[in-house]
């Protein structure tokens, strides 16, 4: 199988992975580097449990191609709390307003919350849920979930 070799920088540190040609990025980080956090719901690009953010957008990571990644910057749940392991204010904002239930979806949600309010620090509503629109929650149904995000927005 062709492998190929690709710099970038994970969660503020310059990496360098040599993969298979045809593997995604979801795959480079779970086998590669062992970051879990971003999970595969459903390998397709629907579910939004994959999310990452690349060069400051939230991207589906199972249907990113690996080679594609080069010189770009890329942030997972891991890389979102501080260096003391002070969890990020929206991780914070979720577990105070019961934003998680199974948590098979709260990563992917947070990083589609973050990649929002990096841009925008006083979203509606409307905003906070279209840019979750991607991601998909089966228990809580998703009033948590957009309660937490405008909580941590206001901080």
């Amino acid at each position: 199988m062709k492998k190929v070799s690709v710099s970038f920088t994970l969660n503020g540190d310059p990496v360098t992975a040599e993969v298979p040609a045809a593997w995604t990025l979801l795959r480079t980080l779970r086998e590669n580097f062992e970051f879990t956090g971003a999970k595969e719901g459903c390998g397709v690009g629907e579910c939004g449990a994959c999310t990452v953010i690349v060069d400051g957008d939230a991207v589906n990571s199972c249907i990113f191609p690996i080679p594609e990644i080069e010189g770009k910057s890329v942030v997972t749940i891991e890389g979102i709390a501080d260096k003391d392991g002070n969890l990020h204010p929206l991780q914070k904002a979720f577990l105070d307003n019961n934003g998680v239930q199974c948590g098979f979806c709260t990563s992917g949600m947070i990083m589609s919350a973050k990649a929002l309010l990096d841009k925008n620090h006083n979203p509606t509503e409307d905003e906070i849920r279209t840019s979750i629109a991607g991601n998909l929650c089966r228990c809580t149904g998703y009033v948590q979930i957009v309660e937490a995000i405008g909580m941590a927005a206001k901080k």
